[in-house]
């Protein structure tokens, strides 16, 4: 018997991030520098909402793009935090900013249109165009201090280019788009028919005060997609939430994807969400600023080429003089240095690797101190 399944899952592998940093807890002695999760617990006072929610026996259906009171929540916190005016009416409550994602992708996307993604990037951008059977791709910026490059950017808009994804702060770089980027990025796109996913779910973790997202262009609203996430700020990585920000009659269509594969957000944890909203997260960026600082000093006094980042929890390290691919260099490194960082390679970049600082100084140190024995070795 024939059984054939659809191509388009077929042809996407799992996340070479998540089998690497795998492979690096199951090396026995290894210290792991290599997953993107704060190494805080959620708030009390945020797992206080959920616990009172569930007292209280919220555990029944909710509405499908969420309380009304959840979504006003999130109105009133994005202009009040960041300028941006979305009605209730035109936001979902998502299961992650994944979901996010793949109900804007899958909306706007059509078999065989393209959606422009700069690298490095997150890996499951490339990888929910595929499934959504778009054709991903890739905008080099390494050459450009990770800033895109308007005459490259030019030169990869085709006819069949329907989207553009936008991280900044970016993953895994830690660096933002500065503010002749984006004008640029808008003059060229702000008479085309393409749309603008602006993943900004590291936006809160921001060490300046030049940070601009590109959802300030309003003029281009009926095509700007915002994504946001709980997980990073406020330490909720396993509660699995998000939400999206999208012109009414975009999030229109975009709630028939997200109904028909979720339904809703659970019931109880959309209290904890609208806590979070009114929790200050300071403290918390502060806490990684200092840590970037410690990092990005002990790196430079390695000999190692690193961009000091001005926002999330990342390192992009450049190891090309060491000859190796990124890949063999951190296997390479894991078994003769029993330390794990992520090759530059899951990134779609070659010949660089990923640190991420969500760990306790004492980790952080350790790692360091174990990448520096490691490369004196070379």
């Amino acid at each position: 018997m024939d059984l054939t399944l659809n191509s388009a899952v077929q042809n996407v592998e799992l996340s070479g991030i998540r089998r690497f940093t795998f492979l690096v807890r199951d090396t026995p002695g290894a210290c792991a520098l290599t997953i993107g999760e704060p190494d805080q617990n959620t708030p009390e006072v945020v797992k206080d909402a959920a616990k009172a929610a569930l007292d209280r026996n919220d555990t029944h259906y909710p509405p499908g793009n969420g309380y009304p009171y959840m979504l006003e929540a999130i109105s009133k916190f994005e202009e009040r935090a960041h300028g941006l005016r979305y009605s209730p009416e035109e936001i979902i409550l998502t299961i992650g900013a994944t979901e996010s994602l793949f109900i804007a992708l899958s909306t706007v996307l059509n078999p065989g249109d393209e959606v422009i993604i700069p690298t490095p990037a997150f890996s499951l951008y490339e990888s929910i165009t595929q499934l959504c059977r778009g054709v991903p791709v890739a905008l080099p910026t390494q050459n450009h201090r990770f800033q895109i490059d308007p005459a490259a950017l030019r030169a990869a808009i085709t006819p069949k280019t329907k989207a553009m994804v936008l991280t900044s702060p970016n993953n895994p770089t830690g660096c933002i788009y500065t503010r002749e980027t984006l004008d640029a990025i808008h003059d060229i796109l702000k008479d085309k028919p393409i749309f603008v996913l602006c993943d900004d779910v590291y936006r809160t973790l921001v060490y300046t005060d030049r940070y601009h997202s590109f959802a300030e262009y309003q003029d281009m609203r009926d095509r700007i997609i915002v994504i946001q996430s709980f997980s990073k700020p406020y330490a909720m990585t396993g509660w699995r939430l998000g939400y999206c920000l999208a012109d009414a009659p975009i999030r229109d269509r975009m709630q028939i994807f997200h109904q028909y594969s979720v339904v809703s957000a659970p019931a109880f944890v959309q209290p904890a969400c609208a806590a979070a909203l009114e929790y200050d997260t300071a403290p918390v960026t502060e806490l990684f600023r200092k840590r970037r600082d410690y990092v990005y000093r002990r790196l430079t006094g390695m000999g190692l080429e690193v961009q000091e980042p001005e926002g999330a929890f990342y390192m992009f390290i450049n190891i090309q003089k060491f000859g190796m691919d990124s890949l063999s260099f951190c296997e390479k490194m894991l078994k003769e240095g029993l330390v794990g960082l992520i090759p530059g390679v899951y990134f779609g970049t070659e010949g660089y690797m990923r640190l991420s600082y969500c760990y306790s100084d004492e980790d952080l140190k350790e790692g360091l101190d174990r990448v520096e024995r490691f490369i004196h070795t070379l």
